[in-house]
């Protein structure tokens, strides 16, 4: 592994140095922060090792103080990605974990507060906005796409005028989505990334791009998760405020719960720290498979403008864990928009997995019912899922988006003794 690391240029940074600038299958892994949706049922094998715990506050007994969530998150990292980090939270009591590397240049041991890209988690900050704007008036969930982007959506029979702000928020609008375009793939998610890492996409380039595809099927006629979905809901934002829609986050979200190492970085390539490295195989697909000796690039900086509200934000474990516990516990929305948010799609063929407005639910192999979202861009997987009432929060992140089994994690978690 180490000897397989590159930079920005494709050479092997020096030791000392690092260079440059979502087991559970995917519905469509190429996209920022695909939806990790097949559940593992109870029969995979987790290792015995529970090395690399750290535990802070009171830990509870349960479940041998966390040790079979230690082994799955040791167990994926094996596998897989370089490190690990996770953090859950039930009462007061509190657990953080720890696995591999973040930096394989220097050997550097994740921390529990490192900041890591979040990917599609974003989408949950995105639509809760959305909701809190209809609570206030200024839009409604009914509202079509093209009354507040005339003529945005259109081409290759997309139809602004049939697509509500609902179903974009949770993915039955059948808009294409800009991140199975193959020239992006290539562009961005393929070794085509040391090129064009530091591009700048806009909204609108983003938009056009999806519309140069035919939608995946009629509005209200299936379910496709589709980033584009979520790029349109942040103009909506933006014409409904007069803001960007990372002000309207930061002035309702971030600020109020005090989630001072969370940030939407726009443009700007670097992960601020503390933080370790990111790394890829750059095969064309996020969280895929890939050979274990094929080459591994470190791909920490990148213009997160090619995600934008699909999946640019930034931030920690205790940050996640503090957002959806708000949410579910009806901070951030009133009753009626919270059941609203919770309102889910089915999925064909995924019986155990519906998605709401920004977020999903699974019901994991024990019986319980977990909320929360899932994420994946260059170099990072990341999850959160909460019990219903936010009273049982976990979240984690993987520093490699490759090979990545992070439902196993979860479902040590809430399901393991």
């Amino acid at each position: 592994m180490y000897e397989h690391t590159h930079t920005a240029d494709g050479t092997r940074p020096p030791r000392g140095k690092a260079g440059g600038g979502p087991g559970a299958p995917r519905l469509r892994a190429a996209a920022v922060g695909a939806v990790a949706m097949a559940v593992l049922g109870a029969g995979f094998t987790l290792p015995a090792s529970a090395a690399g715990a750290e535990h802070t506050g009171r830990v509870s007994s349960e479940r041998g103080g966390h040790a079979a969530t230690q082994a799955a998150l040791d167990g994926v990292v094996q596998g897989g990605p370089p490190g690990a980090i996770a953090l859950a939270q039930r009462g007061h009591d509190v657990w953080a974990g720890r696995s591999g590397t973040s930096d394989l240049a220097t050997g550097r041991k994740p921390r529990a507060d490192d900041r890591f890209r979040v990917g599609s988690i974003t989408k949950t900050f995105v639509a809760t906005v959305v909701l809190q704007l209809e609570a206030e008036g200024r839009l409604s969930l009914d509202d079509t796409v093209d009354h507040w982007l005339p003529g945005m959506v259109s081409g290759n029979g997309h139809d602004g005028t049939k697509i509500t702000l609902r179903r974009l928020l949770n993915h039955t609008s059948g808009i294409y989505s800009y991140t199975d375009d193959a020239d992006f793939k290539q562009k961005e998610f393929s070794t085509g990334f040391l090129q064009h890492r530091y591009d700048t996409w806009t909204p609108q380039q983003i938009v056009r791009l999806a519309m140069t595809h035919q939608p995946a099927f009629a509005p209200g006629t299936g379910w496709s998760y589709s980033d584009t979905n979520y790029t349109l809901a942040a103009m909506v934002i933006e014409k409904a405020t007069g803001h960007p829609y990372a002000r309207e986050i930061e002035r309702r979200i971030l600020r109020p719960l005090h989630m001072d190492s969370t940030t939407l970085p726009g443009t700007r390539a670097r992960v601020p720290g503390p933080s370790g490295r990111a790394y890829s195989k750059l095969t064309g697909e996020l969280a895929g498979p890939a050979e274990p000796n094929s080459p591994t690039y470190d791909v920490t900086e990148f213009n997160p403008s090619l995600a934008g509200a699909a999946g640019e934000i930034i931030s920690t474990t205790g940050d996640l864990n503090r957002f959806y516990q708000a949410l579910l516990s009806g901070r951030l929305l009133d009753k009626r928009r919270l059941k609203e948010m919770t309102t889910t799609e089915p999925i064909e063929g995924m019986p155990t997995v519906s998605y709401g407005l920004g977020l999903m639910k699974i019901k994991l192999s024990c019986g319980i019912d977990v909320w929360g979202h899932n994420g994946g861009i260059q170099g990072s997987v990341s999850q959160t899922m909460a019990t219903a009432d936010g009273g049982h929060v976990l979240s984690l992140n993987f520093n490699g988006d490759w090979n990545v089994h992070e439902q196993r994690v979860v479902e040590a978690e809430f399901c393991g003794e």
